[in-house]
């Protein structure tokens, strides 16, 4: 029988991928999966971290320092997601014990890492109390509390937290997402932008603005 040990489980996906799957098809969803895992397997090993798995768009890491893990999901979230023709990449993580066998891991802790990613948006890094607890001091890191969550088939409300990189905190600056199918956009490369109830809209390809022109009210309030 497997011992339990402890780690910071990540798990980091591609917010709005359904949106994604529908406006460029499987094939290429399926293309900006593999290029997003490609270069999240890069940053593993610099951070002590290791692959457990990978779910769909999701991939579920589990790191031996907490510190490092939160420095991880923050260079997923920005480094790797979000650039143009990216997806925005979300992470969650949550420090604890689980039973590692045949390369898996399995407990409470999965489970609450698995729950608290549900929980980020876009470009956004959410860890647990746990967590932050287990990470100690991080200088280049900025925690701001989002109060308390409650979780399904989790027995107490968590408190949870959002990291920024302290050079991020004062200003962040993002890309705009095109509305069709949720990848960002830089406005020197877009393929088109469309105006609706005096917002400008950007577009990835000529197929998305047209998509968005069709039913502009669909994906405005997106």
């Amino acid at each position: 029988m497997s011992a339990e040990a402890t780690h910071t489980f990540l798990f980091a996906d591609l917010a709005g991928f359904t949106a994604l799957t529908e406006a460029h098809g499987d094939l290429g969803a399926a293309d900006l999966v593999g290029a997003f895992t490609t270069e999240a397997r890069e940053l593993l090993a610099e951070h002590q971290s290791r692959e457990v798995k990978t779910i769909g768009d999701a991939l579920m890491v589990a790191g031996s320092d907490a510190g490092d893990a939160v420095r991880l999901g923050l260079r997923l979230a920005h480094d790797v997601g979000g650039h143009h023709g990216m997806p925005c990449v979300r992470v969650g993580m949550h420090t604890g014990a689980a039973v590692e066998r045949d390369g898996d891991f399995i407990g409470a802790a999965v489970n609450v890492a698995a729950r608290i990613s549900a929980l980020a948006g876009g470009d956004q890094v959410i860890l647990t109390e746990a967590t932050r607890d287990a990470a100690g001091a991080m200088p280049d890191v900025a925690l701001h509390a989002l109060g308390t969550r409650a979780l399904r088939n989790v027995g107490s409300p968590l408190v949870i937290f959002e990291a920024l990189w302290r050079s991020e905190e004062a200003e962040q600056t993002h890309l705009p997402i095109d509305p069709v199918c949720r990848m960002a956009v830089d406005p020197d490369r877009e393929a088109g932008r469309l105006a609706y109830e005096g917002t400008e809209f950007h577009f990835c390809s000529l197929r998305c603005a047209g998509t968005f022109s069709s039913d502009p009210q669909r994906y405005a309030s997106r």
